[in-house]
Protein backbone atom coordinates (compact mmCIF):
# COMPACT_ATOMS: atom_id res chain seq x y z
CA UNK A 1 0.00 0.00 0.00
CA UNK A 2 1.84 3.26 0.93
CA UNK A 3 5.52 2.80 1.56
CA UNK A 4 4.61 6.16 4.07
CA UNK A 5 2.82 3.61 6.15
CA UNK A 6 5.77 1.24 7.68
CA UNK A 7 8.88 0.99 8.11
CA UNK A 8 10.15 4.30 10.25
CA UNK A 9 6.33 4.89 11.70
CA UNK A 10 4.38 8.24 12.84
CA UNK A 11 7.25 9.83 14.67
CA UNK A 12 8.48 11.49 10.60
CA UNK A 13 5.40 13.39 10.51
CA UNK A 14 6.07 16.75 10.73
CA UNK A 15 3.34 19.86 11.46
CA UNK A 16 1.49 20.70 14.88
CA UNK A 17 2.14 19.02 18.75
CA UNK A 18 1.20 15.44 19.10
CA UNK A 19 -1.28 15.84 22.19
CA UNK A 20 -1.94 12.91 23.94
CA UNK A 21 0.75 14.02 26.81
CA UNK A 22 3.58 14.64 24.12
CA UNK A 23 5.50 12.56 21.84
CA UNK A 24 6.25 9.69 23.45
CA UNK A 25 2.96 9.15 25.44
CA UNK A 26 1.35 9.09 21.63
CA UNK A 27 4.64 6.68 19.84
CA UNK A 28 4.00 3.84 22.93
CA UNK A 29 0.25 3.99 22.54
CA UNK A 30 1.04 3.41 18.93
CA UNK A 31 3.39 1.13 19.11
CA UNK A 32 1.32 -1.08 21.28
CA UNK A 33 -1.39 -1.46 19.22
CA UNK A 34 0.77 -1.92 16.76
CA UNK A 35 2.69 -4.97 18.84
CA UNK A 36 -1.06 -6.36 18.84
CA UNK A 37 -0.53 -7.01 14.48
CA UNK A 38 2.62 -9.06 15.59
CA UNK A 39 2.25 -13.10 14.44
CA UNK A 40 2.77 -15.38 17.36
CA UNK A 41 2.92 -18.86 17.43
CA UNK A 42 -0.74 -20.92 17.32
CA UNK A 43 -2.41 -17.36 17.69
CA UNK A 44 -4.09 -15.18 15.13
CA UNK A 45 -3.93 -11.26 15.90
CA UNK A 46 -6.85 -9.69 15.72
CA UNK A 47 -6.73 -7.20 13.16
CA UNK A 48 -10.11 -6.08 13.26
CA UNK A 49 -9.45 -4.85 16.99
CA UNK A 50 -6.28 -2.94 16.46
CA UNK A 51 -8.04 -0.80 13.64
CA UNK A 52 -10.76 -0.06 15.97
CA UNK A 53 -8.28 1.50 18.46
CA UNK A 54 -6.39 3.40 15.52
CA UNK A 55 -9.42 5.30 14.70
CA UNK A 56 -9.90 5.35 18.66
CA UNK A 57 -6.29 7.23 18.79
CA UNK A 58 -7.13 9.46 15.51
CA UNK A 59 -10.17 10.83 16.57
CA UNK A 60 -8.18 11.80 19.86
CA UNK A 61 -4.95 12.94 17.88
CA UNK A 62 -7.83 14.99 15.21
CA UNK A 63 -9.41 16.74 18.32
CA UNK A 64 -6.20 18.16 20.01
CA UNK A 65 -5.14 19.28 16.46
CA UNK A 66 -2.51 16.70 16.03
CA UNK A 67 -3.74 16.22 12.41
CA UNK A 68 -0.35 14.19 10.74
CA UNK A 69 -0.31 12.44 13.64
CA UNK A 70 -3.89 11.55 13.17
CA UNK A 71 -3.18 10.79 10.14
CA UNK A 72 -0.91 8.42 10.15
CA UNK A 73 -3.31 6.30 12.29
CA UNK A 74 -5.45 6.70 9.66
CA UNK A 75 -2.81 5.03 6.97
CA UNK A 76 -2.77 2.11 10.32
CA UNK A 77 -6.56 1.72 9.75
CA UNK A 78 -5.97 1.90 6.26
CA UNK A 79 -3.70 -1.07 6.49
CA UNK A 80 -5.59 -3.34 9.05
CA UNK A 81 -8.36 -3.16 6.30
CA UNK A 82 -6.50 -3.89 3.83
CA UNK A 83 -5.20 -6.98 5.78
CA UNK A 84 -8.98 -7.86 6.02
CA UNK A 85 -9.11 -7.52 2.31
CA UNK A 86 -11.99 -4.92 2.90
CA UNK A 87 -12.04 -2.60 0.05
CA UNK A 88 -14.19 0.45 1.15
CA UNK A 89 -12.97 0.58 4.57
CA UNK A 90 -9.75 0.74 3.50
CA UNK A 91 -10.07 3.67 0.46
CA UNK A 92 -12.45 5.59 3.42
CA UNK A 93 -9.02 5.84 5.46
CA UNK A 94 -7.32 6.67 3.12
CA UNK A 95 -9.81 9.32 2.05
CA UNK A 96 -9.87 10.71 5.69
CA UNK A 97 -5.80 10.31 5.79
CA UNK A 98 -6.05 12.65 2.95
CA UNK A 99 -8.14 15.15 4.31
CA UNK A 100 -5.62 15.63 7.31
CA UNK A 101 -2.98 16.35 5.55
CA UNK A 102 -4.75 18.73 3.67
CA UNK A 103 -5.52 20.43 6.21
CA UNK A 104 -2.54 20.78 8.36
CA UNK A 105 -0.87 21.88 4.96
CA UNK A 106 -4.06 24.95 5.07
CA UNK A 107 -3.07 25.30 8.89
CA UNK A 108 0.57 26.03 8.43
CA UNK A 109 0.05 28.55 5.44
CA UNK A 110 -2.38 30.42 7.63
CA UNK A 111 -0.54 29.94 10.82
CA UNK A 112 2.53 30.87 9.71
CA UNK A 113 2.07 33.65 6.82
CA UNK A 114 3.18 30.73 3.77
CA UNK A 115 2.97 31.53 0.60
CA UNK A 116 4.02 28.53 -0.77
CA UNK A 117 3.58 25.94 1.98
CA UNK A 118 6.14 23.23 2.85
CA UNK A 119 4.79 21.01 -0.04
CA UNK A 120 5.46 17.50 2.02
CA UNK A 121 1.86 17.58 3.11
CA UNK A 122 0.14 18.25 0.06
CA UNK A 123 2.17 14.90 -1.40
CA UNK A 124 1.23 12.84 1.02
CA UNK A 125 -2.51 13.97 0.10
CA UNK A 126 -1.86 13.17 -3.11
CA UNK A 127 -0.48 9.56 -2.98
CA UNK A 128 -3.50 9.17 -0.14
CA UNK A 129 -5.87 10.23 -2.42
CA UNK A 130 -4.40 8.34 -5.62
CA UNK A 131 -4.46 5.15 -3.49
CA UNK A 132 -8.08 5.72 -2.47
CA UNK A 133 -9.25 6.25 -6.42
CA UNK A 134 -7.72 3.29 -7.33
CA UNK A 135 -9.59 1.11 -4.85
CA UNK A 136 -12.78 2.53 -6.03
CA UNK A 137 -11.49 2.05 -9.65
CA UNK A 138 -10.62 -1.64 -8.81
CA UNK A 139 -14.33 -1.76 -7.95
CA UNK A 140 -16.04 -0.25 -10.97
CA UNK A 141 -16.75 2.98 -9.05
CA UNK A 142 -15.44 5.91 -11.09
CA UNK A 143 -17.81 8.05 -9.23
CA UNK A 144 -16.51 7.45 -5.89
CA UNK A 145 -12.80 7.67 -7.21
CA UNK A 146 -13.59 11.63 -8.38
CA UNK A 147 -14.06 12.12 -4.70
CA UNK A 148 -10.12 12.87 -3.63
CA UNK A 149 -9.88 14.52 -6.80
CA UNK A 150 -12.05 17.25 -6.10
CA UNK A 151 -11.16 17.42 -2.78
CA UNK A 152 -7.37 17.64 -3.64
CA UNK A 153 -8.18 20.11 -6.16
CA UNK A 154 -10.36 22.12 -3.57
CA UNK A 155 -7.48 21.75 -1.03
CA UNK A 156 -4.66 23.27 -3.52
CA UNK A 157 -7.74 26.50 -4.72
CA UNK A 158 -8.07 27.79 -1.85
CA UNK A 159 -4.52 27.70 -0.51
CA UNK A 160 -3.36 29.72 -3.45
CA UNK A 161 -2.27 27.11 -5.97
CA UNK A 162 -4.57 27.36 -8.83
CA UNK A 163 -1.74 25.73 -11.24
CA UNK A 164 -1.81 22.39 -9.09
CA UNK A 165 -5.41 22.29 -8.82
CA UNK A 166 -5.90 21.95 -12.78
CA UNK A 167 -4.54 18.78 -12.79
CA UNK A 168 -6.76 17.20 -10.43
CA UNK A 169 -9.49 18.60 -11.95
CA UNK A 170 -8.55 16.79 -14.86
CA UNK A 171 -8.72 13.64 -13.42
CA UNK A 172 -11.97 13.78 -11.92
CA UNK A 173 -13.63 14.91 -15.25
CA UNK A 174 -12.73 11.73 -17.05
CA UNK A 175 -13.70 9.91 -14.29
CA UNK A 176 -17.29 11.79 -13.75
CA UNK A 177 -17.01 11.47 -17.45
CA UNK A 178 -16.81 7.43 -17.52
CA UNK A 179 -19.44 7.46 -14.99
CA UNK A 180 -21.64 9.14 -17.29
CA UNK A 181 -22.44 12.06 -15.23
CA UNK A 182 -21.53 14.77 -18.09
CA UNK A 183 -22.86 17.57 -15.62
CA UNK A 184 -20.34 16.52 -12.81
CA UNK A 185 -17.56 16.24 -15.59
CA UNK A 186 -18.60 19.83 -17.05
CA UNK A 187 -18.55 21.46 -13.63
CA UNK A 188 -15.08 20.12 -13.20
CA UNK A 189 -13.74 21.52 -16.47
CA UNK A 190 -15.50 24.81 -15.58
CA UNK A 191 -13.35 24.97 -12.23
CA UNK A 192 -10.03 23.52 -14.51
CA UNK A 193 -10.95 26.62 -16.59
CA UNK A 194 -10.68 29.22 -14.15
CA UNK A 195 -8.00 27.85 -12.13
CA UNK A 196 -5.68 27.85 -15.46
CA UNK A 197 -7.30 31.37 -15.98
CA UNK A 198 -6.01 32.16 -12.74
CA UNK A 199 -2.78 30.94 -13.54
CA UNK A 200 -2.63 32.99 -16.40
CA UNK A 201 -2.70 29.56 -18.64
CA UNK A 202 -5.08 31.22 -21.46
CA UNK A 203 -4.32 28.77 -23.64
CA UNK A 204 -5.14 25.99 -21.44
CA UNK A 205 -7.86 27.81 -20.36
CA UNK A 206 -9.11 27.61 -24.18
CA UNK A 207 -8.28 23.81 -24.47
CA UNK A 208 -10.46 23.18 -21.89
CA UNK A 209 -13.64 25.05 -22.98
CA UNK A 210 -13.02 23.90 -25.61
CA UNK A 211 -13.11 20.51 -24.27
CA UNK A 212 -16.54 21.41 -22.59
CA UNK A 213 -18.39 22.61 -25.05
CA UNK A 214 -17.50 19.32 -26.77
CA UNK A 215 -18.86 17.37 -24.16
CA UNK A 216 -21.52 19.52 -23.66
CA UNK A 217 -22.67 18.84 -27.20
CA UNK A 218 -22.21 15.40 -26.84
CA UNK A 219 -24.51 14.91 -24.03
CA UNK A 220 -27.28 17.29 -26.51
CA UNK A 221 -27.08 14.48 -28.58
CA UNK A 222 -25.35 16.01 -31.77
CA UNK A 223 -28.23 18.25 -32.29
CA UNK A 224 -27.63 21.31 -34.90
CA UNK A 225 -29.58 23.78 -36.25
CA UNK A 226 -32.09 25.91 -34.89
CA UNK A 227 -35.05 23.48 -34.95
CA UNK A 228 -32.69 21.35 -32.37
CA UNK A 229 -31.70 24.21 -30.77
CA UNK A 230 -30.85 22.35 -26.89
CA UNK A 231 -32.32 23.18 -23.60
CA UNK A 232 -31.66 23.24 -19.87
CA UNK A 233 -28.53 23.05 -18.34
CA UNK A 234 -26.27 21.89 -21.63
CA UNK A 235 -27.42 25.08 -23.04
CA UNK A 236 -26.19 27.44 -20.24
CA UNK A 237 -22.89 25.25 -20.66
CA UNK A 238 -22.84 25.82 -24.72
CA UNK A 239 -23.31 29.60 -23.84
CA UNK A 240 -20.89 30.05 -20.93
CA UNK A 241 -18.15 28.32 -23.18
CA UNK A 242 -18.91 30.29 -26.09
CA UNK A 243 -18.73 33.28 -24.90
CA UNK A 244 -15.50 32.80 -22.94
CA UNK A 245 -13.75 30.74 -25.78
CA UNK A 246 -14.12 33.95 -28.18
CA UNK A 247 -12.63 36.70 -25.24
CA UNK A 248 -9.80 33.91 -24.96
CA UNK A 249 -9.49 33.56 -28.65
CA UNK A 250 -9.76 37.92 -29.10
CA UNK A 251 -6.88 37.71 -26.21
CA UNK A 252 -4.55 35.25 -27.84
CA UNK A 253 -4.99 36.68 -31.24
CA UNK A 254 -3.58 33.65 -32.53
CA UNK A 255 -1.84 33.75 -36.03
CA UNK A 256 -3.87 32.19 -39.33
CA UNK A 257 -0.99 29.11 -39.64
CA UNK A 258 -1.80 28.50 -35.88
CA UNK A 259 -5.52 28.93 -35.51
CA UNK A 260 -6.85 25.45 -34.82
CA UNK A 261 -9.84 24.22 -36.97
CA UNK A 262 -12.23 24.15 -34.44
CA UNK A 263 -10.87 28.06 -32.91
CA UNK A 264 -11.70 29.30 -36.78
CA UNK A 265 -14.90 28.06 -37.47
CA UNK A 266 -15.79 29.69 -33.77
CA UNK A 267 -14.50 32.95 -35.18
CA UNK A 268 -16.24 32.21 -38.42
CA UNK A 269 -19.74 32.88 -36.74
CA UNK A 270 -18.81 35.96 -36.01
CA UNK A 271 -18.22 37.69 -39.36
CA UNK A 272 -20.68 39.86 -40.77
CA UNK A 273 -20.37 38.21 -44.09
CA UNK A 274 -21.64 35.08 -43.25
CA UNK A 275 -22.39 32.63 -46.10
CA UNK A 276 -26.10 33.19 -46.79
CA UNK A 277 -25.96 36.60 -46.23
CA UNK A 278 -27.44 36.72 -42.84
CA UNK A 279 -24.97 37.84 -39.83
CA UNK A 280 -23.00 35.28 -37.90
CA UNK A 281 -24.88 32.26 -39.35
CA UNK A 282 -22.19 30.50 -40.14
CA UNK A 283 -24.42 28.86 -42.78
CA UNK A 284 -26.37 27.47 -40.06
CA UNK A 285 -24.00 24.42 -39.91
CA UNK A 286 -22.98 25.07 -36.71
CA UNK A 287 -19.43 24.05 -35.05
CA UNK A 288 -17.60 21.05 -35.01
CA UNK A 289 -18.98 18.41 -33.15
CA UNK A 290 -22.04 18.60 -34.54
CA UNK A 291 -23.00 21.59 -32.52
CA UNK A 292 -25.83 23.86 -33.01
CA UNK A 293 -24.73 27.67 -34.12
CA UNK A 294 -23.74 30.00 -31.76
CA UNK A 295 -26.30 32.49 -32.69
CA UNK A 296 -29.11 29.56 -31.93
CA UNK A 297 -28.12 29.33 -28.28
CA UNK A 298 -26.99 32.51 -27.56
CA UNK A 299 -29.40 35.81 -26.69
CA UNK A 300 -29.58 37.95 -29.49
CA UNK A 301 -28.40 41.07 -28.03
CA UNK A 302 -25.21 39.19 -26.78
CA UNK A 303 -24.42 37.71 -30.13
CA UNK A 304 -24.23 40.89 -31.83
CA UNK A 305 -22.48 42.35 -29.27
CA UNK A 306 -19.92 39.81 -29.33
CA UNK A 307 -20.14 40.14 -33.42
CA UNK A 308 -19.30 44.06 -32.92
CA UNK A 309 -16.55 42.94 -30.43
CA UNK A 310 -14.91 40.71 -32.59
CA UNK A 311 -14.98 42.85 -35.96
CA UNK A 312 -13.81 46.25 -33.66
CA UNK A 313 -10.59 43.65 -32.42
CA UNK A 314 -10.44 42.47 -36.04
CA UNK A 315 -9.67 46.80 -37.38
CA UNK A 316 -7.69 47.36 -34.19
CA UNK A 317 -10.45 50.09 -32.79
CA UNK A 318 -10.04 50.48 -29.43
CA UNK A 319 -12.33 53.15 -28.78
CA UNK A 320 -15.56 51.14 -30.35
CA UNK A 321 -14.05 48.37 -28.07
CA UNK A 322 -14.42 50.62 -24.97
CA UNK A 323 -18.06 51.92 -26.38
CA UNK A 324 -18.80 47.92 -26.45
CA UNK A 325 -17.12 47.14 -22.95
CA UNK A 326 -19.66 49.12 -21.10
CA UNK A 327 -22.76 47.34 -23.26
CA UNK A 328 -21.59 43.67 -22.65
CA UNK A 329 -20.58 44.29 -18.99
CA UNK A 330 -23.91 43.49 -17.82
CA UNK A 331 -24.14 40.55 -19.99
CA UNK A 332 -20.95 39.14 -18.65
CA UNK A 333 -20.18 36.92 -15.72
CA UNK A 334 -17.21 38.33 -13.61
CA UNK A 335 -14.76 36.10 -15.23
CA UNK A 336 -15.35 36.67 -18.85
CA UNK A 337 -15.79 40.92 -17.95
CA UNK A 338 -12.04 40.55 -16.36
CA UNK A 339 -11.54 38.52 -19.95
CA UNK A 340 -12.32 41.63 -21.88
CA UNK A 341 -10.66 44.04 -19.67
CA UNK A 342 -7.83 41.98 -20.87
CA UNK A 343 -8.77 42.23 -24.22
CA UNK A 344 -9.26 45.75 -24.47
CA UNK A 345 -5.73 46.17 -22.39
CA UNK A 346 -3.70 43.90 -24.80
CA UNK A 347 -5.17 46.42 -28.09
CA UNK A 348 -3.81 49.81 -25.82
CA UNK A 349 -0.52 47.78 -24.76
CA UNK A 350 0.57 44.65 -26.58
CA UNK A 351 1.96 42.24 -24.20
CA UNK A 352 2.98 39.47 -26.57
CA UNK A 353 -0.22 37.05 -24.90
CA UNK A 354 -0.44 35.75 -28.75
CA UNK A 355 0.02 31.57 -29.02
Amino acid sequence: MLSAGGGSGPGGAGGSGPGLGGDGDFLSRYRLVSAKLRRRFLRKPNVAEAAEQFAALARELRAQESLPYAAWCQLAVARCAQSLFHGPAEAAALAEAARLFLRQERDLRQRLGLRGGFGEHVAAAQSCGAFAARLHLERGQPALAAGPCLELAAALRDTGQPARAAAPLQRAAELLTAARLPLQALRCLAERASCLLLARDYAGALATLTRAQALAGAGLGGAAGAAGAPGGAFLDVLARCEVSRVLLLLLLQPPPAKLLPEHARTLEQYCWEAPDGGPGTGGGSGTAGGLPPASSYLPAELFLLLQSAVLACQEKDVEALKALQAELWPLLSAEQNHLLHLVLQEMLSPAGQGL
